[in-house]
């Protein structure tokens, strides 16, 4: 922890006890340790937050994914639509010149 072996934590203890007092080292200690425990506290909810904005990534990856898939699934959808539009007419405007042709050929008119 920190680096610190057991021979300076004890100097450390010695020199809180002389300077702090033997009546105000229970106090002092109580306090630290609740420090201790509400940055504990604050470091496990942080890193929380972090995973569960990692997975909101995720998620929000997953349905740009499907928003983009469904796009192009329209857009080839109404492409192949425009195209199915446009092929009857060219195909009806064919066989109307067809069938004009033949009936010219074989006489016939639309005023009889």
């Amino acid at each position: 922890m920190f680096g610190i072996g057991m021979p300076e934590l004890i100097l450390i203890m010695v020199v809180a006890l002389i300077v702090i007092g033997p009546k105000k080292l229970p106090d002092l200690a109580k306090s630290l340790g609740r420090a201790l425990g509400e940055f504990k506290k604050a470091t496990r909810e942080f890193k929380e937050t972090i995973e569960f904005d990692h997975g909101l990534d995720d998620v929000k990856k997953t349905f740009n994914e499907m928003n983009k898939d469904i796009t192009e699934t329209i857009d080839v959808n109404s492409k192949e639509k425009k195209s199915d539009q446009s092929e009857p007419g060219v195909a009806d405007t064919a066989k109307s010149e067809t069938t004009a042709e033949k009936e010219k050929s074989e006489g016939r008119t639309d005023d009889s």
